[in-house]
């Protein structure tokens, strides 16, 4: 076998075996993976804030995303004047019908969805309920975990509730009421834990 020959086939098993040192494998075979991702996933741009609280006032509500919740900005109307105890109703349904919408196109883009539906309604307190008390118009106990954990974290951490990380729901007329919290296991894993809660007595 001719020299250069030989030369050339030493350079060649030099360059395969520096290859396979790196952890490369050489292949003839062209590949494609497809075009990279338009969005990373769970990823919104940040919002806007002067503009949003031109529209009204800023809030965040809890929507679903990788099985997870994650908090988004919104807004809600609330006139100028508004009682205390009709400034937190109209917050809790301004929420509520937030996280009842349909998500913008980026957020789908992103992956996020709701589980809340049904355009529910939320009163105030009944007589001999505790004033900070809040009412669905359908009971919590009929709500998935998913939507129950969205409306509790939503609420917990908005002025709707009174700022200690826990709700206080029930249901249409005399249905008993309990006071929810949002954890951190319930952010990450809401649907197989449910926010705790313990019932609340009433005279």
């Amino acid at each position: 076998m001719p020299s250069r020959v030989r030369h050339l086939l030493a350079l060649s098993a030099v360059a395969a075996t520096a290859l396979t040192g790196c952890g490369i494998r050489s292949t003839e075979v062209p590949t494609d993976f497809g075009p990279a991702p338009s969005r990373v996933h769970c990823s919104l741009s940040e919002p806007n804030v002067s503009t949003q609280a031109a529209r009204g006032l800023p809030v965040q509500v809890f929507l679903l995303c990788g099985s997870q919740l994650v908090a988004v900005e919104r807004t809600v109307r609330v006139p100028d004047g508004t009682a205390d105890s009709e400034r937190r109703v109209l917050v809790a349904q301004g929420l509520l019908d937030e996280l009842d919408a349909t998500p913008s196109p980026d957020e789908k883009e992103a992956g996020y969805t709701t589980d809340v539906r049904g355009a529910m309604t939320v009163t105030g307190p009944r007589p001999g309920d505790p004033e900070e008390a809040l009412r669905l118009s359908t009971p919590p106990n009929d709500l998935t975990s998913y939507a129950l954990a969205q409306i509790v974290c939503t609420f917990s951490d908005s002025t709707a509730a009174e700022g200690d990380g826990s709700v206080i729901l029930g249901g249409p007329a005399s249905t008993p009421l309990r006071r929810y919290e949002c954890t951190d296991e319930v952010r990450t894993r809401p649907g197989s834990n449910e926010p705790p809660s313990t019932e609340i007595t009433t005279p």
